[in-house]
């Protein structure tokens, strides 16, 4: 009976557990995610300025906005990181832990010009609103739903693969397990879950972020178009900018956020099966 209740989601504390990950998610992948973000928009139009590499990108931030420009954004990412890796991290985690239970039952650079000078978030989503209406500010919303969908399919896939594969070799060898052995493995199968993650969607996020920066309301909002066009201007390369940095930033990222996470399920309580 004490097994079966500790099984039972326990309310709030998975979207606690979730929040604390999404924040160390955006401490440790932002810097990245920006310089994933410049070259998307810059290397993907015809008249944008060209970065030779992401290492180019960052030494060009650095050099003109110093390590404060790679956090350009934070503000809202901690928000919104916060918000949907609670959700996300708590649904998952507590339908896990019922059908778990069902089972025992049944057995900015200065090269770049600044093209709306935002003072802040806030100031930046009053502005969308003025100029493109409320639905401006939900531009690219439903390529960025199916860009999520997918890559969190594959990440928790992924995710839930190497982590038995891993438990299942400690088992069957002589190694103790503890917690440093429960890091390594969070590490190593948040890690590769990013990986899969973005390796599979950034298509998705290249036509993403060009619909949310288009200057022209005219300009069309279906990914696979916006894609197939960047297809035709660049080739397979060019809807997989900014591959380096989305690459680099995923593995350390979700480590980041996978041990955070199952740190907080421990200290809350919860057990992670």
């Amino acid at each position: 009976m004490v097994m079966e209740d500790s099984r039972k989601p326990s309310g709030y504390k998975e979207y606690v557990a979730g929040l604390f990950a999404g924040v160390a998610t955006v401490v440790v992948g932002h810097p990245f995610d920006t310089v994933k973000v410049k070259l998307q928009k810059h290397n993907t139009n015809v008249q944008g300025i060209t970065y030779r590499n992401g290492f180019h990108c960052t030494a060009r931030i650095l050099a003109t906005e110093g390590v404060r420009g790679l956090y350009i954004g934070a503000t809202p990412s901690f928000v919104g990181m916060a918000f949907e890796s609670s959700l996300l991290f708590g649904i998952y985690s507590q339908t896990k832990q019922s059908l778990q239970c069902r089972m025992q039952i049944q057995g900015t650079d200065s090269l770049v010009p600044k093209c709306s000078g935002y003072s802040s978030s806030l100031d930046c989503a009053l502005k969308t609103i003025k100029s493109d209406g409320v639905t401006g500010a939900f531009r690219g919303g439903s390529t960025t739903f199916l860009r999520e969908s997918i890559g969190n399919a594959v990440f928790f896939s992924v995710y839930e693969y190497v982590r038995y594969y891993m438990h299942l070799q400690l088992k069957s060898g002589s190694s103790d397990h503890n917690n440093l052995v429960d890091m390594g493995i969070g590490i190593l199968s948040g890690g590769l879950g990013g990986v899969a993650f973005w390796s599979t969607v950034l298509p998705l996020d290249v036509a993403k972020t060009i619909i949310q920066t288009a200057p022209d309301k005219s300009s069309p909002t279906n990914p696979f178009q916006v894609l197939n066009s960047i297809y035709r201007m660049s080739g397979l390369r060019g809807c997989y900018t900014g591959l380096g940095p989305t690459i680099l930033r995923a593995f350390p990222a979700n480590a980041a956020a996978i041990v955070t996470w199952e740190i907080a399920m421990k200290f809350l309580g919860i057990k992670n099966n």
